[in-house]
């Protein structure tokens, strides 16, 4: 087998390289950059525009690039290793063309994947000032042949320097000086190493790696920079050292603690897309139309559903208030985004997209679904009782135990020992699988930091999640197992018309129909009678609370078959927000939005498959239950009482109370609602919190609580 392996991988070396060497010659010599170089400079500069799913401009973006040239005399030498280091680390040696990489990029092209990878120096400059970002064979070779062409015409130094002066920054900074400038203040030749480092550490992203929005992800790039300076011998290991221990001084942006347009989290979503495909010039002199899928009616009702969220610290040195929110909404049966809010529209940090945070108990939806998807169902029973794995003996919350229960009580109601016996029984690595196959893209797999251990099966991660990977993963399950991936642009038009890129649906399922209809009939229990009891949406729907050690994280994430949303409310210091759990102000948020959203959407309810078996069942418990006859007929009871078909819903007035004081009466009349009961808890979901016996149908929390002692 492998003797084939190796013989197939050396005939298909053998013939891309004849048909890349071929390619390379038909293309050069048909190919000039004399007059279209010209052309291109002369076209005028053009302001991109945004549109929302209706056609109506939203965005525009701003016309104004900043760039300083500078010699290349006053481009210090650490500057400049640190770009090559960290791009191109045979800049000096090759003529132009990384033929190694340049070939990896083919194959990877032909094989059905991205190109990626394998572009010189030479090669991004020629691509940044003649060609578009296009991930094609034919820009490839076009780019190639443009590289040797430079190569021949300017010395290596001269390359380097209009490099260095051309990529782009971000914050509308373009070349080295202008953003030396923007972020340190000072001038290109004025820089530290540290610095130099940093700057290196932008281009790759400019939005994701911005040292004044996501400075922690720009540290751990720079030291990347900084081990392959050594790694080629640019700088010793103490001075590497020496810089990661500096401190390095960002400048403040003015602007930052002041409100912003809560859409802009989206549209530096877009733009970064944009920017992916068709590099930063295309975005920003382009003249680009580019057709979004927001929809502006439900963004706004995000935004007004935001006031839910308490204020718990206002005097921090960033000047932002905490704690933080992000949500996404869209579509599960398109993957379309209708609504996104990346935070407090305080700064530009897009929470909802890069924000990594522990999920808690929303995790053990994939647990249960993994069980549906291995023959267990609604009915089948679990132990909840002293667990010890090692060392470590987890608890429910609250301490107690409940005995022998059903998987659809041990998820509605959040109970943390089941979730592990379940996840050991079906076994971790199907529960990680699951989720990666769901839309969970940062679950580490391998390594002494694997995700693939029970705590997992509590949300404990090592990385954590974002709200968009929640929002789509939930929707997968939501759409009986069919994922789409997450969509922001559905078309983009050039200046002349021309349609350069389009979207093209591509649904797969995941996971098998039954499975996700069956964990979809647990998770609307929660709504009725779990741990979010009592906040249903007059029409099919289903949801989990998460909450995890010490309040740092609170979740609510939930759907319909046609509007998929996960809401998130931390600190960004990663301080305790005290008595804050999934069922408050997360729940309070997403419900505020999605019971004015849906009223645009047409009512559906959940299909069910061939096969679904949705059974109630009747938990068994402790043996010193007392009336135990009794608890069972009363959740029986209650579980043969789902929302099947549509209740009649009283749409909530226009409530005369502040913002910061939501009235409890916004919440609709439902005309079928359960009557209430001694059901579980909805104050503190469990995750490893204590989880109240019986408690009350959960209510929106107040916009400003009393603030927290522990500052």
């Amino acid at each position: 087998m492998n003797s084939n392996s190796s013989l197939f991988r050396g005939k298909l070396l053998i013939t891309l390289t004849a048909l890349f060497t071929a390619a390379l010659l038909t293309t050069s010599c048909g190919y000039s950059i004399s007059d279209s170089a010209m052309e291109e400079g002369l076209v005028p500069d053009a302001v991109s525009q945004f549109y929302d799913n209706e056609n109506k401009i939203i965005f525009t973006t701003a016309s104004a690039e900043h760039r300083l040239p500078v010699k290349m005399d006053k481009i210090p030498k650490h500057v400049r290793a640190a770009f090559i280091s960290i791009e191109d680390n045979r800049f000096y040696d090759h003529s132009g063309i990384d033929y190694r990489g340049t070939f990896r990029a083919l194959v990877s092209n032909i094989m059905g994947q991205e190109v990626q990878g394998g572009s010189t120096i030479t090669q991004q400059l020629a691509k940044n000032a003649f060609l578009t970002q296009e991930r094609t064979i034919s820009r490839k070779i076009k780019e190639a042949f443009l590289a040797r062409q430079m190569e021949n015409k300017y010395t290596k130094d001269e390359i380097l320097n209009m490099y260095l002066n051309q990529i782009y920054f971000g914050e509308g900074a373009y070349g080295v000086e202008s953003a030396a400038l923007t972020y340190f203040g000072k001038h290109i030749q004025d820089v530290s190493l540290a610095e130099a480092a940093t700057l290196a550490a932008i281009p790759k992203s400019p939005n994701y790696y911005d040292p004044m929005d996501n400075p922690k992800a720009n540290k751990e790039r720079r030291e990347i920079v900084l081990d392959q300076m050594v790694k080629y011998g640019h700088i010793t290991q103490a001075e590497a050292q020496k810089a990661k221990a500096e401190e390095v001084k960002i400048r403040k942006d003015e602007s930052k603690g002041k409100q912003k347009d809560l859409r802009s989290y989206f549209f530096d979503y877009v733009s970064q897309l944009v920017m992916d495909k068709f590099g930063a010039d295309a975005l920003f002199k382009g003249g680009l139309k580019i057709y979004t899928t927001l929809d502006s009616s439900m963004q706004a009702k995000a935004e007004h559903a935001i006031r839910y969220l308490p204020d718990l610290w206002t005097e921090d040195p960033d000047k932002l208030t905490q704690p933080q929110v992000g949500l996404v909404a869209l579509d599960p049966t398109n993957g379309y985004i209708k609504a996104m809010i990346g935070g407090r529209g305080q700064d530009k940090f897009n929470r909802a997209v890069l924000a990594q945070r522990q999920p808690g108990s929303s995790f053990k939806a994939f647990v249960y679904l993994t069980a549906m998807d291995n023959g267990l169902n609604a009915a089948t029973m679990v132990d909840d009782k002293p667990l010890k794995i090692g060392g470590w003996a987890p608890q429910n919350a609250g301490g107690g135990f409940h005995g022998t229960v059903t998987l659809r009580t041990a998820l509605s109601r959040s109970y943390n020992i089941p979730a592990i016996r379940v996840a050991l029984r079906v076994g971790t690595d199907k529960v990680m699988r699951m989720a990666k196959a769901c839309g969970i893209t940062s679950l580490v797999e391998d390594g002494p930091y694997t995700d693939n251990n029970p705590a997992m099966a509590l949300g404990g991660l090592t990385k954590g999640v974002s709200p968009l990977e929640m929002a789509v993963a939930y929707g997968t399950i939501a759409n009986n197992g069919v994922l789409n991936q997450p969509v922001a642009i559905t078309k983009i038009v050039d200046r002349n018309g021309k349609i350069i890129f389009e979207h093209k649906h591509a649904p797969k399922q995941v996971v098998s129909a039954k499975a996700a209809y069956q964990t979809t009939d647990m998770l609307k229990d929660v709504l009725i009678s779990g741990t979010a009891g009592g906040s249903g949406l007059g029409r099919p729907a289903a949801g989990k609370t998460g909450t995890t050690d010490d309040s740092k994280d609170a979740w609510f994430c939930g759907y319909t078959p046609n509007l998929s949303c996960a809401v998130w409310v931390g600190d960004d210091r990663n301080r305790s927000m005290g008595a804050m759990y999934g069922s408050g102000a997360p729940l309070s948020i997403w419900h505020d939005f999605m019971i004015n959203a849906v009223q645009e959407v047409p009512y559906a309810d959940f299909v069910r498959p061939s096969g679904a078996v949705t059974p109630v069942g009747a938990d068994i418990g402790n043996k010193e239950e007392e009336d135990k006859d009794k608890n069972k007929e009363e959740e029986t009871k209650l579980q043969n009482d789902p929302l099947a078909k549509p209740p009649k819903v009283v749409k909530p007035k226009s409530s005369t109370n502040k913002p910061d004081k939501p009235a409890v009466s916004n919440k609709p009349v439902v005309s079928n609602k359960p009557e209430k009961r001694n059901s579980p808890s909805v104050n503190k979901p469990a995750s490893t919190k204590p989880t109240p016996a019986k408690p009350a149908p959960a209510k929106p929390v107040p916009t400003k609580p009393q603030k927290d002692t522990k500052k």
